[in-house]
């Protein structure tokens, strides 16, 4: 069974997808595809009294593993960085900062599964 390549239209699809369900629960989104020398952060957005920095991460296979799987260490230290950089050039924000992810099993443009993950 052939499997899509990554492309950029399938992670803009998976971003809006995951806009989407973060509006539908709760988040309010700032900005999307926020660069800075550490790194990008693919939606920012605040949730109760946080400042959350989300990496979406989708899947259309189970080959490489589960979609939260694929956000590494390296990966958590470039967002952290990223979002306190973030935090500093915006003060008016809420202080507490998180970092969730998105974990998305896809079928074409189609969701099979979701997830919102607190990273601790």
């Amino acid at each position: 069974m052939p499997y899509p390549k990554k492309t950029s239209s399938q992670g803009k699809i998976a971003e809006d997808l995951a806009v989407d369900l973060l509006s539908h629960n709760n988040y309010k989104i700032l900005e999307r595809n926020f660069h800075s020398r550490f790194g990008e952060i693919d939606i920012v957005a605040t949730k109760d009294d946080y400042l959350v920095f989300i990496e979406v991460k989708a899947r259309w296979s189970n080959m490489f593993g589960a979609p939260e799987e694929a956000v590494t260490p390296s990966k958590l230290w470039k967002i952290q960085k990223t979002a306190e950089y973030y935090s500093s050039l915006n003060p008016n924000l809420p202080k507490k900062l998180r970092i969730d992810v998105v974990a998305l099993e896809m079928e074409g443009n189609n969701i099979l599964s979701s997830k919102i993950i607190t990273v601790d």
